[in-house]
């Protein structure tokens, strides 16, 4: 498992141009998990009652939100994210990682690692963590400016924050592959 990218847009992480702030790369010395061609990135905004869920296309380059998970008990999580998997080729899953805005690790950072290290040896795709600091602000300013009702909001915000994680991984793995980064 890798470890979180650390966003360098502004602090508000607000959406520029209908996209995410750019992030740079994971802490030095970690790596990019890189998938066959075809095989697609599971990005995970993990809360405590909901796993908000957004699939990438096969070529990585955009991520679209796709389910949200009703956290139960762990088995009943892992099923649901195998049911995924396999349903949809998935072959890397990308776990949003709670970090404090002081770059610091709190209990929520925890228990996202815990979560990675209970289904580790369940799933089997390579994970990694990808920084989600400020994307559900981001994604909840994003979905007041377009009115949508509270309700509305509180369908999507799971899934559209997972969107979010994930779309920040897949620009920053271009980046990689672009020898930009």
């Amino acid at each position: 498992m890798t470890e979180p990218g650390n966003p360098s847009s502004p602090s508000d992480g607000a959406l520029h141009n209908g996209r995410p702030p750019r992030q740079r790369a994971p802490k030095p010395g970690t790596e990019a998990i890189r998938v066959e061609g075809g095989l697609r990135f599971l990005g995970l905004d993990l809360g405590t009652k909901t796993i908000g869920l957004a699939l990438s296309d096969a070529g990585h380059r955009i991520a679209t939100p796709y389910d949200t998970i009703r956290r139960r008990k762990l088995k009943d999580d892992v099923a649901d994210l195998l049911a995924v998997v396999q349903k949809e080729g998935v072959g890397a899953l990308v776990l949003g990682l709670p970090v404090n805005m002081d770059g610091t690790e709190g209990p929520r950072c925890q228990a996202a690692r815990a979560f990675a290290r209970n289904i580790a040896p369940l799933v089997p795709v390579p994970l990694t963590y990808w920084d989600e600091r400020l994307s559900t602000v981001a994604v909840q300013r994003m979905m007041v400016e377009a009115d949508l009702s509270r309700a509305r909001r509180a369908e999507l915000v799971d899934k559209l924050a997972a969107s979010y994680i994930l779309q920040a991984y897949l620009d920053w793995l271009a980046g990689q592959e672009s020898g930009q980064a």
